[in-house]
């Protein structure tokens, strides 16, 4: 016998965690996965938009208003030259005065990958004026989604509303989180009168309509606050009416556990009531929550949405998508300019991946699930 089998001790058992048991069920979910990684690039533009835009989001050209979406070519006449687009002049029609943007091929414009733009601060901190991609010539801006009625750039405002957005659908559901957690915790936990108070609470928020909560409750900020003050209590308010449905799920997820051994020996242990609720309970279905979670977001985008196209949530000069769809609201400006409805696909992108995220994480917490 060797010395490597004399020393070798008991062989060892290996036992996969609940976390990779759920990555192993998820990952066999090709919608899902399609979802995840959709969702993370959204999630990158937002976290740094002005790295993805073209032009200044805020910037006005008198020059271009209603510019139609430019295309980006890799071959001319002359063979392949690269990514390019060809710039539009603008002029009238003579007999209506129309705008028509007359394209000039002889004047293509490079397109400079990692180039130089308008300045911005990267995560906030960092000044510079590095882009994803930009124009070679400053004097010729490119609108790969057109303009709209100021002539700024479609695209570039996009990306800054995906920060706007996104970030409140995060906010909002984190802070629903706290209040359900603690609520349906509470009530689940406890039981008795404080579980009865609490679930009438619970219905009556349930009951009550909630876009015409959200209108009366948005309708009451005042106007003239600043953007960051909207920005938070548009927030808060999506967040208040948002809070029951986690809460449900987590009382009954209580009720079931705490007359589990588990709990039952923690509590023979002298630990603390919030030590067994946070430590030993709530852990335990915390893959549910984050699913609820990733479900819960794209209702927060849609109330924001919402909110901000019927003029009573985030106002200009803040830029949201839902502030962006207003842009469409006008018919004139539809049959000028359809482009402008390219928010609304950016909506529609994002809260179809996140309930297809959602869904997968779901279906793979399931320990019931086939």
């Amino acid at each position: 016998m060797t010395e490597a089998t004399t020393n070798a001790g008991p062989p060892r058992l290996e036992v996969a965690s609940q976390s990779k048991l759920i990555w192993w069920a998820f990952r066999k979910h090709k919608l899902a996965m399609a979802g995840l990684i959709v969702v993370a690039i959204l999630y990158v533009i937002a976290a740094m938009p002005g790295f993805f835009a073209i032009n200044d989001p805020s910037a006005q050209n008198a020059r271009t208003p209603f510019h139609p979406p430019e295309a980006i070519h890799l071959w001319s006449d002359d063979g392949f030259v690269g990514p390019h687009f060809v710039p539009s002049k603008l002029k009238r029609d003579p007999d209506t005065l129309a705008a028509i943007y007359v394209p000039e091929p002889e004047k293509a414009v490079r397109l400079v990958l990692f180039g130089h733009g308008y300045s911005y601060r990267l995560f906030g901190l960092i000044e510079t004026d590095r882009h994803l991609f930009a124009s070679s010539d400053p004097k010729q801006p490119f609108f790969p989604f057109g303009t709209d009625r100021l002539g700024r750039c479609v695209w570039s405002r996009i990306m800054q509303g995906a920060q706007t957005s996104l970030s409140i659908g995060l906010v909002g559901v984190a802070l629903s989180l706290i209040i359900g957690v603690i609520l349906g915790g509470i009530s689940g936990y406890f039981g008795g009168r404080i579980d009865f108070a609490i679930q009438r609470v619970v219905e009556f928020v349930l009951a009550l309509p909630t876009i015409p909560i959200w209108l009366a409750l948005a309708a009451a900020l005042p106007q003239d606050w600043p953007a960051t003050l909207q920005y938070m209590m548009i927030t808060i308010i999506l967040s208040l009416t948002g809070w029951a449905h986690l809460a449900r799920v987590v009382r009954g997820r209580f009720l079931s556990l705490r007359t589990e051994e588990f709990v039952s020996a923690a509590r023979l242990d002298g630990c603390s009531e919030g030590r067994i609720i946070f430590r030993h309970m709530l852990p335990s279905f915390m893959s549910h929550i984050i699913a609820s979670i990733t479900l819960a977001i794209p209702a927060m985008i849609l109330a924001e949405t919402s909110l901000s196209f019927l003029g009573l949530g985030l106002q200009p000069p803040t830029i949201s998508w839902g502030v962006l769809l207003r842009e469409a609201q006008n018919v004139r400006s539809i049959a000028t300019a359809p482009w402008l409805f390219a928010p609304g696909g950016a909506v529609v992108l994002a809260v179809m991946a996140l309930n297809l995220l959602g869904d997968g994480l779901r279906d793979a917490a399931d320990p019931y699930n086939k």
